[in-house]
């Protein structure tokens, strides 16, 4: 996902995803939340860290009955 689709999926500015990225500036905890739903509604998977630290993962991708 780009930063201009993230800031458009997530509903925030473009600057505010930019900033975010590279730590420019504090981002509010509600453009952080919008963000991260944005991205897991994409698929993607925040870990806890267990040991191994925090991470990201792709969401596996469920196979249809006919797939089976």
């Amino acid at each position: 996902m780009t930063q201009p689709q993230l800031a458009t999926v997530g509903k925030v500015g473009l600057s505010t995803v930019v900033d975010f990225e590279r730590e420019r500036r504090s981002v509010s905890d509600e453009a952080i939340m919008k963000m991260q739903q944005a991205l897991e509604a994409a698929g993607v998977q925040f870990i806890d860290e267990n040991g191994g630290g925090l991470g990201v993962r792709l969401r596996k991708a469920t196979r249809s009955k006919s797939q089976k």
